[in-house]
């Protein structure tokens, strides 16, 4: 047999077993629970991808947004221009700016409001809480509380819990845990953010 032919033999095989494992599969019936975690970057962008093909299949949307607040990123100026998209930014700026723990606490408090009011409501298909799992590390929010409200969502929502440190209970409740590992960052070369890039 010729390399190619073995080559092919092992990709029918390859193909099979997957098409066997994907037949067994079962539809959950249920939006599902992604967190992107992690110390690499990718977190939040990665959510936003997932946002664009839920939008393909024509799927509704929302954006909770715990803790960028008032800084313009390049992701919500598309949204807006596209329109399709309901979104909250709820944080009043990175915790290291504020330096107001009870602001800060109030302004988290506010965000997962809106977050349960989305979730409950029956309609939508996809919400990225967008950085929550900053405001649970910094104890802003009760990680239990959040397994609830999960818990308590519509059977339609899917949700994205996006952000470092996300609480191992989180970790344990979720169906899908993505940990986006750095290997190599510009910033830790002297270079600056970089609009497109990474706001």
């Amino acid at each position: 047999m010729s390399d190619t032919q073995d080559h092919k033999e092992k990709m029918k095989a390859v193909q099979a077993k997957q098409r066997a494992k994907a037949a067994e599969a079962q539809d959950p019936e249920r939006g599902l629970v992604l967190v992107h975690t992690g110390k690499g970057k990718g977190k939040s962008s990665s959510a936003f991808g997932v946002v664009i093909r839920a939008l393909g299949w024509k799927q509704k949307v929302g954006v909770v947004q715990f803790i960028k607040g008032k800084w313009i990123t390049g992701e919500k100026r598309f949204f807006d221009q596209l329109g399709e998209v309901t979104w909250h930014t709820m944080g009043e700026g990175f915790t290291w700016d504020t330096q107001d723990k009870d602001r800060d606490i109030a302004a988290a408090e506010a965000a997962f409001a809106k977050a349960v009011e989305m979730m409950e409501s029956g309609e939508f298909d996809l919400i990225v809480l967008d950085e929550i799992n900053i405001a649970l590390r910094y104890d802003y929010l009760d990680v239990h509380k959040v397994i609830e409200s999960l818990k308590g969502r519509d059977k339609r929502t899917g949700v994205i819990l996006t952000g470092r440190d996300a609480k191992p209970e989180l970790m344990d409740y979720a169906d899908l845990v993505t940990e986006m590992t750095e290997v190599k960052h510009p910033f830790q070369a002297g270079i600056k953010a970089q609009r497109g890039v990474d706001f």
